[in-house]
């Protein structure tokens, strides 16, 4: 069967030529296809003038295609390893793959790694597939094959974990599982020589927060002798480098009791039951309201407030609120990480808004470090949404 041919509008190939991976659902002008269009099946893309563009994934929403190729090149098991390959390499580059201190993560990084709607985490010899587009997910096996026909003994088994994030409005009915061995619920991986047990079935993204690698490297400088408040803490990632770094005490909290569980669990695994730490099951906005000024150091990595932008601004209102709480009261010559991983959030928006924050809480406020995601979490250049996280390390007088 050939493949569906869509045409854009006079003009709009124009972010195509820039190589921008999305092509918006207005941008179309007609579709030339032997059947009715169906989600996640492969598309190519032309001009007005009957050019071709690009060949992607077709689904529906705002963002009508994703980008696979700007080739005509068929999208068949050899391409499929010649992409896991070709992000391999990268991480091979980082130092990552048969590094002894760190045995977790990221493969695959969406459109960075030129493969949109896919992400790909690594654990010890585990896999983890997530699909975010029909497309992908209808891929998964092959990205499956591909996995093991690049990594080979390496890896032991795949998980796919897409239930969650791919369209609900496909009624795929997805359920997560194996597309490739099997492996126990719970395993430790290290992350810089820490180790953190991980449960990709049952815990949140691919089983851990991969992405504040190197910012928590940042925690572990900073944090001897000081006394450490690390809200939405899930796992505790941020504490356990706190620890490590010589804190004097570090507080977890977080909404969840089953997170709280799991922070204490990888506490006790990296320092005994003997560490200077506590934690609370509450609602960290809550918490921030009365804390005195007994924390010299705070960690606010909350969940995306701005899953997209009609939530904007109700978003912005409440990292400036939870911000202007943590400033007003940090203890002189405190430190303040402050992050938002929300896409929708420029990296100048939440700087503004943090400002702000400074600015109602009446303090001295100083930039020590501007942070972003880790080298395994690669932005397209061509893609300059793909910097979702923001950070900043604020010195407080």
């Amino acid at each position: 069967m050939a493949i569906p041919k869509i045409f854009l509008r006079r003009g709009k190939e124009e972010s195509l030529l820039r190589r921008h991976p999305w092509i918006f659902s207005g941008a179309i002008y007609s579709v030339d296809s032997e059947q009715e269009l169906v989600e996640g099946q492969i598309v190519d893309l032309y001009s007005s003038k009957g050019d071709f563009l690009a060949r992607g994934h077709y689904q529906i929403g705002s963002i009508a295609v994703r980008v696979l190729t700007f080739e005509q090149q068929d999208i068949d098991d050899k391409w499929w390893i010649e992409r896991i390959a070709s992000a391999y390499d990268v991480r091979r580059t980082l130092a990552l793959t048969e590094s002894e201190h760190t045995t977790c993560y990221r493969l695959v990084h969406g459109e960075g790694d030129n493969l949109p709607g896919l992400v790909v985490d690594i654990y010890g010899s585990v896999a983890v597939v997530q699909c975010h587009s029909v497309g992908m997910y209808r891929s998964r096996q092959q990205i499956a094959d591909a996995i093991v026909a690049v990594f080979g003994s390496k890896i032991t088994a795949i998980y796919d974990k897409s239930a969650q994030t791919v369209p609900y409005k496909a009624n795929l009915n997805p359920i997560d599982g194996y597309l490739y061995g099997s492996a126990a619920k719970d395993n430790v991986v290290l992350e810089n020589g820490n180790k953190f047990l991980v449960n990709w079935e049952e815990g949140q993204k691919t089983g851990f927060f991969i992405d504040q690698r190197f910012n928590r490297e940042l925690v572990k400088r900073y944090a001897a002798g000081r006394t450490v408040l690390n809200t939405f803490c899930y796992t505790g990632g941020f504490s356990v480098y706190a620890l490590a770094g010589g804190a004097k005490e570090v507080c977890s909290i977080d909404a969840s009791e089953r997170a709280i569980r799991l922070v204490d669990e990888n506490i006790k695994l990296n320092f005994g039951d003997d560490a200077p730490h506590s934690s609370l099951a509450c609602d960290a906005v809550e918490y921030l309201k009365n804390i005195g000024d007994k924390y010299d150091m705070i960690i606010l990595d909350p969940p995306a407030f701005a899953k997209h932008h009609k939530v904007l601004g109700n978003a912005m209102q409440g990292y400036k609120r939870l911000n202007a709480r943590a400033l007003s009261q940090i203890k002189s010559g405190g430190i303040l990480f402050t992050f938002s991983c929300s896409q929708a959030v420029s990296k100048e928006l939440f700087r503004t808004t943090v400002f702000t924050a400074a600015a109602i809480a009446g303090r001295k406020v100083r930039i020590l470090h501007q942070l972003t995601q880790p080298t395994d979490h690669p932005i397209n250049i061509y893609h300059p949404e793909g910097e979702y996280l923001k950070g900043l390390v604020l010195y407080v007088e």
